[in-house]
């Protein structure tokens, strides 16, 4: 005899603690039966989603650190004691050079010895490491070659060494096969060959510094033989910042003065000395006067010798700038 169980859509299977009880809709049913449900027992396995993998995308954890090494704080207390006790301020480097913060102790120390080794005392220690902090970043293998080039090719005499890197700190952080090699031999080509009176350019790199700078001399007029021709006689004119000192100089000199190329082809100079402090007053009073100096006897001079001679010149008889007499009678560079 079949018989036919109805069920309604809403007595859909539930999950085990919703099958309805034998006293409830069971009981309508016009003949009993027992309708038997997959029991669980300890042989049933049932499907269970593996468990999730431990994160292995995830770095592990390093372990705490073992109570026998220092801990950074104390690393970096010991770090401003001792240069505290050299006259160094740690905070001070760190705004100067944060990756001084991680600086090793012992190099820090090996830098020291090294230098005190060499002869410097500690109050020019302290001053190298404020204008240059990166030297307590380097360690002794490579500072070592620097004075060898210093010493070997830049022929720099061993008792004026401190001198030279006294005046020029940053050389001590320079690479001698990237920049104070490069630099000496265009320092060279270009006929400079005392290179040694003029350590301080070593520091300078070539493409960035030194040669914009003989561009900019052939973009105002001068010939690439006159441009090179200044720097060689006057080095130091590569020291000297295009905008902030080459060319507001320039400007003053060819629109108020009124001067040619000639005369600062001969005297270099002239960019060395403070527009407002001495090119301005000096060539004002000169024009007040009537007089027209040359550039050497205008800026070079004390005040008394400038003031001296321009009293002169005002009660004799001055001769033209365009006469051949003018000012023959000056020996500039004695004065």
């Amino acid at each position: 005899m079949q018989e036919t169980l109805n069920l309604s859509s809403k007595h859909s299977f539930l999950p085990k603690s919703h099958f309805p009880h034998s006293h409830h809709d069971l009981s309508t049913l016009s003949r009993p039966r027992i309708i038997h449900f997959p029991t669980l027992s300890s042989k049933t396995s049932i499907a269970i989603p593996p468990k999730p993998s431990k994160s292995p995308e995830l770095p592990p954890v390093p372990p705490p650190p073992s109570p026998s090494s220092p801990v950074p704080q104390s690393q970096f207390e010991e770090k401003m004691l001792y240069l505290d006790s050299i006259g160094l301020d740690l905070f001070s480097l760190i705004n100067d050079h944060p990756p001084i913060v991680s600086a090793s102790l012992d190099d820090i120390k090996s830098i020291v010895d090294f230098m005190y080794s060499m002869g410097f005392v500690a109050l020019e220690f302290s001053r190298i490491c404020g204008m240059c902090p990166e030297i307590l970043n380097a360690r002794v293998s490579d500072i070592v070659p620097v004075f060898t080039f210093l010493l070997r090719e830049a022929r720099v005499d061993g008792s004026d060494l401190r001198r030279v890197v006294n005046r020029r700190p940053r050389l001590l952080a320079c690479s001698v096969k990237n920049r104070l090699r490069p630099t000496l031999y265009f320092l060279q080509s270009i006929g400079i060959s005392e290179v040694n009176k003029h350590t301080n350019l070593l520091s300078c790199s070539v493409e960035e510094k030194l040669i914009p700078r003989i561009d900019y001399l052939e973009q105002i007029g001068f010939s690439k033989r006159d441009a090179i021709s200044m720097f060689r006689r006057f080095p130091q004119l590569f020291n000297y910042s295009i905008k902030d000192n080459m060319e507001p100089k320039f400007n003053y000199f060819v629109v108020e003065m009124g001067r040619g190329l000639r005369e600062l082809k001969e005297f270099p100079q002239y960019f060395s000395f403070s527009l407002e402090n001495r090119i301005k007053p000096r060539h004002r009073c000169c024009v007040e006067k009537g007089v027209c100096f040359p550039l050497p006897m205008m800026l070079k001079t004390t005040e008394a010798k400038f003031h001296g001679r321009l009293e002169v010149c005002c009660n004799s008889s001055v001769p033209l700038r365009t006469s051949p007499l003018w000012c023959a009678n000056c020996d500039v560079y004695s004065i």
